[in-house]
């Protein structure tokens, strides 16, 4: 695991600290730079016993519940800029309301308006419907491996391009 604070490959048992409101997993070097939290006691394990009662089975271990995800963890490329745009215009050509169009998908009309005036971006099961009922496509999927390389090109940072030299004594 590494320390969120400063990279390096944490040794022991990570220290779990507050720094300006956000929680990280830290080394014992960069702990001294926030608050240290209290970490919750782990329910989802059961701790293994030395041996079971006689007469008796052992329990199985449980596995640890998996961290949570959001949308964009599921998602298979990102999603165009002019999503709204391209939702209003295939809706249109169509010849459908926003209420038309909400009563297809079974979702609220509200949740179609806010969509195409681009002020909320729709979640992965609204964003399918709308492909399937408008007959679009809503996400860029990176086909070539050309693209893919260019979309993740590293820069170089501050640290990159300084040489820190030890002065002679």
């Amino acid at each position: 695991m590494q320390c969120e604070m400063c990279g390096e490959t944490i040794r022991g048992i990570p220290k779990l600290i507050r720094v300006e409101g956000a929680e990280l997993q830290v080394c014992a070097r960069c702990g001294k730079f926030g608050t240290e939290v209290q970490q919750p006691r782990r329910t989802d394990v059961q701790q293994p016993s030395a041996r079971p009662a006689q007469g008796t089975r052992a329990q199985p271990m449980m596995v640890p519940a998996q961290r949570k995800r959001d949308m964009f963890d599921y998602m298979e490329g990102d999603i165009v800029e002019d999503y709204a745009e391209r939702i209003k215009n295939a809706r249109m050509e169509k010849g459908l309301s926003q209420k038309d169009l909400a009563l297809q998908m079974m979702e609220r009309e509200l949740l179609i308006k806010k969509i195409e005036k681009g002020d909320l971006i729709p979640e992965e099961e609204v964003r399918k419907k709308l492909e399937k009922v408008l007959g679009i496509k809503l996400v860029d999927v990176l086909t070539n491996d050309a693209e893919k390389k260019t979309q993740a090109k590293i820069t170089n940072t501050l640290g990159d391009l300084t040489v820190i030299r030890k002065a002679k004594k």
